[in-house]
């Protein structure tokens, strides 16, 4: 501490008030003790002068980095990030590029109107069966044609896309040369359509390929042509999932939640009706690695193999722990898988005596949701073989699927082995 003298002047005087008082001064502010002294203190100090008219320097108290924390989280308390935004963001890092971004931002705005869709049903009398069976031979509901054509049109309309292949459709469909892209979209428009006259949990399910070879189909009458066409069409679709570049599901139920991945891990966004955008909710979402939930339809027990039954008794065995597995199912697979992907466990659709090869489609609904589990670190099997590594050979080709938490589905690949 210096003292050093100063001139008597009457702005100096202010500084100070009397030698039996406290003042508190900023930084780099000099106090002057009485008319003939000048007080230097440090940088971040204090004067204090206590009664005795001892003068010492102390610490001023300096905004802490933990209130600068708070002050800044505060004000950005309200800020969001959109679906758009965020895929903005993956563009600038260079981990997609243009093309992928409009692709993805037109199927979440046609999971948008098919979400409107299905909150109206009733109301728009959308319920009940359309009168026709699809491709796999199962009636259709109102709500599956109307999902069809509006995921459909949205991905025709984004001219991103070269071929768009539908569970509802016989064969994938290649998109008119002047709207045409490169992408290949598989999708399911409507999966769980059997729930929606009972308003359950419903979802869109879709998966995004690279282009292989062109596949554009040009106006015209001649079949033979038409034909090669969609033989051409075939031989792009049936790619394995290890191929995909991003996949998602937009669960339809009290929240309207939009799930995707383009391979850099699993992002959730839940759609907010204040704004009418897909806001980023949930971030780099992880199964856990083992879970006490299985997810099967016990309905058909009767008709799966022993070894699979053998499995499942043994979940229902209490054990040394003295707690089984609980049941869970919905009959909705995002539903279903949804909430195994965030809780744990195993969801599984095996074969049985009648259905052969199970009932899921492996490019619209296994392969995707197969991607999906592994990118938040679980697996997706048949049983016995990643499903990632089928190789397609027909486009509505059905597989068994158990998937969720890896231990889980290991422990499921050793009873069936």
């Amino acid at each position: 501490m210096v003292a050093t003298p100063a001139a008597t002047s009457p702005a100096s005087q202010l500084l100070f008030s009397t030698s039996h008082s406290t003042s508190r001064l900023s930084p780099f502010q000099a106090c002057v003790l009485d008319a003939k002294t000048l007080l230097s203190c440090p940088t971040r100090r204090q004067v204090v002068v206590s009664g005795g008219g001892s003068v010492r320097c102390m610490a001023v108290g300096t905004e802490s980095e933990t209130e600068k924390k708070k002050k800044t989280s505060s004000s950005s308390k309200f800020e969001i990030q959109t679906l758009t935004g965020w895929l903005l963001k993956q563009e600038q890092k260079g981990v997609i590029d243009a093309e992928l971004t409009i692709v993805m931002s037109s199927i979440s705005m046609a999971c948008k109107q098919i979400a409107s869709l299905v909150q109206r049903a009733s109301i728009s009398n959308l319920t009940g069966v359309q009168g026709a069976v699809n491709i796999q031979g199962e009636d259709q509901k109102k709500l599956d044609v109307v999902s069809n054509e509006v995921f459909s049109t949205c991905l025709r309309s984004s001219g991103r896309t070269g071929i768009i292949a539908s569970e509802e459709e016989d064969v994938p469909v290649a998109v008119e040369e002047s709207y045409s892209g490169n992408y290949i979209v598989v999708f399911d428009p409507l999966d769980g359509s059997s729930n929606i006259d009972a308003a359950v949990s419903t979802g869109s399910i879709f998966g995004i390929y690279s282009p292989n070879d062109e596949c554009l189909a040009d106006v015209g009458d001649d079949d033979s042509t038409l034909d090669k066409i969609e033989q051409r069409c075939i031989v792009n679709v049936c790619q394995p999932g290890s191929n995909l570049l991003a996949a998602g599901y937009c669960m339809y139920s009290s929240s309207i939640i939009f799930v995707l991945s383009i391979g850099n891990g699993v992002f959730a966004f839940t759609l907010d009706p204040m704004y009418g955008e897909f806001v980023l909710t949930q971030e780099n979402i992880q199964i856990p690695k083992s879970g006490k939930i299985y997810s099967f339809n016990e309905g058909n027990y009767q008709l799966w193999d022993d070894k699979l039954k053998k499995y499942i008794d043994d979940l229902k065995d209490p054990g040394p722990s003295g707690k089984p597995y609980s049941a869970r199912y919905i009959g909705s697979l995002v539903g279903d898988f949804h909430r195994t992907m965030l809780y744990g466990g195993i969801y599984g659709y095996p074969s049985d005596k009648k259905s052969k090869n199970g009932k899921l489609r492996l490019l619209y609904e296994c392969a995707p949701m197969s991607y999906l589990a592994e990118q938040a670190g679980g697996k997706g099997s048949d049983g016995h073989v990643r499903v990632l590594d089928i190789q397609p050979t027909e486009i509505h080709q059905r597989v068994p699927l158990y998937i969720g938490s890896t231990e889980e589905v290991e422990k499921l690949e050793k009873y069936l082995a």
